[in-house]
């Protein structure tokens, strides 16, 4: 059985799916490379393969769940440069999403063409300490 703590995590995890979901439907279409990170970032947070294929199946009209701490909204962002960066073409309707989005985060908007253009040059990703050290240069120079 499932204690609240427990069932609160689950979806804390779903909700982040949902909002990586919501930009890969961003384009109208859900690239099979999309769908491929989906499945290994849902891993990563401990989702079962089928709770991936679940959410991506239903068509609930995924509204952005925004974190309540600067940390969980940059690995919001790090997973979001994933999924853009997944097929290969950076879709001006993606940059669009997470430019609205990090403008719900209370993050400037300039943010985007940095993590996409510098930190995550094509499709490049930061190892885990380049990150750590990064979210702290990113609320330097782009939190308001």
């Amino acid at each position: 059985m499932n204690g609240f703590f427990e069932h609160q995590y689950l979806s804390y995890k779903k909700n982040h799916i949902k909002n990586l979901l919501a930009l890969a439907k961003a384009d109208g279409f859900v690239h099979e490379k999309e769908q491929q990170m989906l499945y290994k970032i849902g891993k990563r947070y401990g989702l079962k393969d089928r709770q991936v294929k679940e959410l991506m199946d239903s068509n609930e009209k995924f509204s952005v769940n925004v974190p309540d701490n600067f940390h969980d909204q940059m690995n919001v962002l790090y997973d979001l440069m994933l999924m853009v960066w997944a097929d290969g073409v950076v879709e001006k309707k993606e940059i669009a999403f997470c430019e609205a989005l990090v403008k719900k985060f209370g993050l400037k908007k300039e943010i985007v063409k940095w993590l996409l253009h510098e930190v995550f040059e094509k499709g490049r990703t930061p190892r885990a300490d380049e990150w750590e050290e990064l979210k702290i240069e990113a609320k330097q120079s782009f939190a308001r």
